[in-house]
């Protein structure tokens, strides 16, 4: 377990936009930052940073918290992993009391943190054995230095070999005690039918780890060296719970920072693309693994900045791929353009070839838009034929139909116009075609087809119970202005000294209020926990603690979605929340307590044990409290 005092140098240290920034680009607004959720697929900002409060609150999906429960909520870390990592990044050294884990605890590790761990394992069992044993270096170092890679190279992006030994990994893991079931769910092992042991995936194999944004293996690539060998050259990790290549690139954590400082993503193809780039200086470069650029993956990069190169080599099959890329980045609102290497080469051989600053200034001279680098491709096909001209054409405009910034559509077509001499009417009437086009082709076909059905929709009806919602307030206002002073006027020339928490909770305990929500009542019972201990526990405390639930309070508590103009600068002035924290602790008490009567009264009116003149009395006493608090209520403005 991590030391309390651990867990509070952590806190201290954290900037919460410094990690969150590593997931979304972040731009000022005002005393804030704002960006795109990570969450919700959305087109407009609602993802605010507060650094003075060191909090974050996503408005569209609700989520809000601290550094920590952002890491646990778009990583899956457990509170102590999203510590560690944190811990890991800042270099805070963790003091940790040694204990053995309960048989709950243990219970409570899922096969996705063992599938986490066995990476881990495994990764550093393959650079054991690149760096350590014969083999490794002879066979998979040897490899790595044909092609030119230093060391410090291999060991950054954590390169390493697996043996010729068909199960020496998988022997190796199950000596370390892991169970035959989490290294098959993995894919490192294979256990056949009938066979007496598990062999390994990638044996005989130099290995590429795949890292997630935040640094944890998800799965391997790996590449045989065998030229004669009958099976595939490059072998994946197969699908898993932790691993879906749609939604990984290769080099995103090692290139996150880079690309965000640039603000320019290189997009290419391979694993030796990206770390050759890398090893010549260009670090804002990431794979899309050889697979087909998937909607996930530009998210990935969308995150970090909206403006790519993709870097392709020559060849018919990369050029076509290209065509496919082009269409879905200019759907999700990238801006792109497009560089073809000279033949016979690709980023990785060209940038062995070269100089950092001749790679960078090739890159920033040849690189096309797309709109240029889809009609030198098209035309060249074309040659002298109208018909296929005109085909080009309509193959670039529907790139264009994905735009969906009208403004930009616009320029696009006006480029268009002038390099083929069309009208821009022409052009947009093409437009509008290929827009309806892709408005009737279904994005994803069912999985299994059905007959639609009329379906009765009936109308639901929405209502908030109002002492929950000023119960939210109380808690709301303790959280935010806890340790506040209160001047409370008791005679007509005496005043008495408190606290907004001493206030509020001396008003729940002389109602006998029990708190509504859950969430509320672990709060309260923390900050009268904390009054016995002479000590006023607001916001800032609660973000410690070790429950997302509460943080989310916190950060709902201390965000605010808007950002209030400057109108002082016109001579216009108004009172902030703030400034009036006495008047709105007594409105909300009061009328608290009005919602709380209407409740009792309620209840009484259902209670059948009671006999019915003592209740008639009750009703009675409690509407004239009603009624008198109705009166106070009147006079507050």
């Amino acid at each position: 377990m991590i030391s309390k005092a651990s867990i509070d140098k952590i806190f201290s240290t954290v900037r919460v936009e410094e990690i969150v920034g590593e997931y979304v680009q972040l731009k000022r607004a005002g005393a804030n930052l704002k960006g795109l959720s990570p969450f919700r697929d959305e087109k407009t900002p609602s993802f605010v940073v507060s650094p003075s409060k060191q909090i974050w609150k996503d408005f569209s999906s609700g989520k809000g918290g601290t550094a920590i429960s952002f890491l646990m909520e778009l990583e899956g870390f457990t509170y102590p992993e999203a510590l560690r990592h944190v811990a890991k990044k800042y270099g805070i050294e963790l003091e940790e009391n040694q204990r053995e884990l309960s048989e709950e605890e243990k219970q409570a590790q899922t096969d996705k943190d063992l599938l986490y761990k066995i990476h881990e394992v495994a990764n550093h069992y393959f650079q054991e054995i690149l760096w350590d044993s014969d083999e490794g270096k002879s066979i998979g170092l040897s490899y790595f230095k044909e092609r030119e890679l230093k060391d410090e190279t291999v060991r950054k992006f954590q390169l390493g070999y697996s043996p010729e030994k068909k199960n020496a990994f998988t022997e190796y893991a199950l000596e370390k005690g892991y169970e035959k079931e989490i290294l098959e769910k993995s894919g490192l092992s294979i256990f056949p039918e009938n066979a007496p042991a598990g062999i390994d995936r990638f044996r005989e194999r130099v290995i590429f780890p795949i890292h997630g944004f935040s640094g944890r293996v998800l799965g391997f690539g790996a590449r045989i060296l065998k030229n004669n060998a009958k099976t595939a050259k490059y072998l994946n990790s197969p699908e898993t719970e932790i691993y879906h290549k749609s939604n990984v690139l290769y080099g995103i954590y090692q290139s996150k920072q880079a690309i965000s400082k640039n603000q320019l993503c290189l997009l290419t193809e391979g694993y030796m693309d990206v770390v050759s780039l890398h090893q010549s200086g260009i670090e804002n470069v990431v794979a899309s693994s050889g697979t087909a650029l998937t909607i996930e993956q530009i998210k990935l990069i969308k995150r970090l900045t909206e403006n790519v190169t993709i870097l392709f080599d020559g060849d018919a099959a990369g050029i076509k791929a290209s065509f496919r890329s082009i269409d879905l980045l200019l759907s999700e609102g990238m801006n792109i353009r497009v560089l073809l290497f000279p033949d016979g080469d690709d980023p990785d051989s060209f940038a062995r070839k070269h100089p950092q600053e001749f790679v960078e200034n090739f890159i920033r001279t040849e690189a096309k838009d797309f709109i240029d680098f889809k009609a030198e491709i098209l035309l060249q096909e074309a040659e002298n034929d109208p018909i296929k001209k005109a085909e080009a054409v309509r193959d670039i405009v529907k790139s264009v139909a994905f735009v969906e910034n009208p403004l930009k559509q616009e320029i696009y077509l006006k480029e268009i116009s002038g390099k083929f001499g069309l009208s821009e009417q022409s052009l947009f009437n093409e437009l509008n075609i290929q827009k309806q086009i892709q408005k009737n082709q279904p994005k994803i076909a069912p999985a299994k087809e059905e007959k639609q059905k009329l379906e009765i929709v009936t109308e639901s009806g929405f209502s908030v119970d109002p002492l929950l919602f000023l119960e939210e307030k109380l808690v709301e206002l303790m959280l935010k202005y806890g340790d506040q002073i209160l001047e409370l006027q008791i005679a007509e020339n005496q005043t008495h000294k408190t606290t907004v928490i001493e206030e509020i909770i001396r008003h729940l305990e002389e109602d006998d209020y029990e708190i509504l929500s859950s969430v509320n009542k672990k709060v309260v019972d923390e900050i009268k926990s904390g009054i016995q201990n002479s000590e006023l526990r607001t916001g800032n405390f609660f973000l410690t603690l070790m429950d997302e639930n509460i943080s989310e309070k916190v950060a709902d508590a201390f965000a605010e979605p808007y950002e209030t103009s400057n109108w002082e600068k016109h001579k216009i002035y108004f009172q902030k929340e703030d400034e009036l924290v006495p008047k709105i602790v007594n409105d909300v008490i009061i009328r608290h307590k009005r919602e709380f009567i209407v409740k009792l009264i309620k209840e009484l009116k259902d209670q059948e044990e009671i006999a019915e003149i003592e209740k008639y009395d009750k009703i009675i006493r409690l509407n004239e409290i009603r009624r008198e608090i109705d009166e106070e209520l009147f006079r507050i403005v």
